[in-house]
This record gives C-alpha cells, sequence and structure tokens, in this order.
C-alpha cells in the first residue's frame, strides 16, 4: 500500500502525493507519459539511492519498506523487473539465485531454474553464463521473468514489460507474470506505456500517472482512451502549474539503469 508518497531528487519534487493499494493477486497498470514521475515512482518504492523522500508511507503487508536498504525490501517480498536489466560480470545467474534463495539446495535451485527457462522459452545456454552479459533486450526480460519465478515474491514492480520484446517474447513473458498472479497470489504494478502488454498482463484496475501522482483511476477501458486520445485530458494544465511554481524544465538524473541496486 503506497500512501500520500512524496519525493524529491536534486532539489525538484517529483512525486506530489502517490495513494495506490494494491492487493495479493491484482495487476495494477501505470500508464502516463514522458516525465511524469512513473519511473521515479518505481525507483523510489524499490529503495534506489538518491532520492529524497519527503513524506507517505510505502508498505508491503505489514512491513514499511522506506528506510530500507533495497535489499532488505526484496528479502520482505518485493521483486523489481527492470526496464534496462542490469549487467553483472563474473555473476552466474545460477550463483545470484541459488544464494537469493537462501538455501544450501543448489542442486533444487537448478532445477528451478530449468523448469521456469522452459516455460518462457529461455535458451538454458544462459543459465550459468554472467547474469545478463552479452542477453539482447528481450533475452534479458526473459530472465527477469525466470528470476520471478524462482525467487516468488510476493509484489513486483514491473518497469516497461514489453521494452525491447518482440511479440512471441511478450506472451512468454506476460503470461508467466499473469500465471503467478492467479496460482501464487503476486501482486503486480505494472509500469507501461502500451496498452499490447494486456493482451497476456490482465490489469484489475488502470491508473493515469501525470504531474507526480495518479490522476484518474478506472478499468481497461481507461486504457482504450489512451490509445485513442493520449493524456491531453490529465495533462494539459501542468505546464501552467509548473510555470506557477518555478519550476524549471527537469530530466531525472537517475533514468539510466538500475546499477546501484545491486551495491
Amino acid at each position: 500500500m503506497i500512501e500520500g508518497l512524496r519525493a524529491s531528487v536534486a532539489g525538484r519534487e517529483i512525486l506530489t502525493g502517490v495513494d495506490l493499494e494494491v492487493s495479493a493477486g491484482e495487476v495494477h497498470a501505470v500508464m502516463g507519459p514522458n516525465g511524469s514521475g512513473k519511473s521515479t515512482l518505481a525507483h523510489v518504492i524499490a529503495g534506489r539511492r538518491g532520492y529524497e523522500v519527503t513524506g507517505g508511507s510505502v508498505r508491503l503487508d505489514t512491513t514499511e519498506l522506506l528506510g530500507l536498504p533495497a535489499w532488505r525490501r526484496a528479502e520482505a517480498g518485493l521483486f523489481l523487473a527492470m526496464q534496462y536489466p542490469t549487467e553483472v560480470p563474473g555473476v552466474s545467474l545460477l550463483d545470484m539465485l541459488t544464494e537469493s534463495v537462501c538455501t544450501p539446495e543448489g542442486a533444487a535451485v537448478a532445477d528451478r531454474m530449468r523448469e521456469e527457462a522452459a516455460r518462457i522459452g529461455f535458451d538454458e545456454k544462459f543459465l550459468e553464463r554472467p547474469v545478463n552479459v552479452d542477453l539482447s533486450g528481450g533475452e534479458r526480460k526473459r530472465n527477469e521473468a525466470l528470476q520471478l519465478g524462482v525467487l516468488a515474491p510476493a509484489f513486483a514492480v514491473v518497469d516497461e514489460l514489453d521494452s525491447g520484446l518482440d511479440v512471441d517474447a511478450l506472451r512468454f513473458v506476460g503470461s508467466r507474470i499473469e500465471d503467478a498472479t492467479t496460482h501464487d497470489g503476486l501482486g503486480v504494478l505494472a509500469i507501461t506505456h502500451s496498452s499490447r502488454v494486456f493482451d497476456h498482463l490482465q490489469p484489475d484496475a488502470v491508473h493515469v500517472f501525470a504531474g507526480g501522482r495518479i490522476q484518474e483511476s478506472g478499468g481497461s477501458e481507461l486504457a482504450d482512451e489512451l490509445e485513442a486520445d493520449g493524456y491531453e485530458r490529465w495533462t494539459a494544465a501542468l505546464p501552467q502549474m509548473a510555470a506557477d511554481r518555478g519550476d524549471a524544465p527537469f530530466t531525472d538524473p537517475f533514468g539510466d539503469p538500475f546499477a546501484d541496486l545491486l551495491n
């Protein structure tokens, strides 16, 4: 549950009061124009350094995530499927997941990895290679889905699932995440620009995100309206509001991949 979340970066407030509740087994889609704060929302939930949280709460069940380092948030059951998955030279996917599930039974983890690889069409040759090294964008996204399947988190933030995926890969990855919501009670916050992901990942709710907060919520019909008409109905007044506040043009300095989450 997110309540009243406000956050700034480089002295500029980006999240201006986010309220959102996602229950177990639900998929909530967040759609909005570039620069609206969607990626900042993902960064802040995941615990990326460099952001100043100035108010509000982010809870996973009864655990308050704000103030915890990224790895503690993951330990509590949070998973981040990155828009740009990071390379980790020298660390194999098998070793990473064996350590992540905190069990000495490496063979059991390897078996689960092979099962997940088969489900999403991910070549087994990548399982013992360094994480994401020399993988295409689509292969990296399948890798993220495999990790989600093995780790079985309670909640996942999925940032631009369709980025870098062809039609077949999107079907495999989207269907795997959808299956986790149905059978494992996974809660999903899916950040996306395109409703094509909803062919395989069915949203229970769609939220229009603009000006650093949710402006309107609805069902899948809201996504259809966005596809047809764009965001002007919600964004037309935002430039004047920013000018009235004296805001300068802003680019998030942390818009690149989440490399420092690994530190």
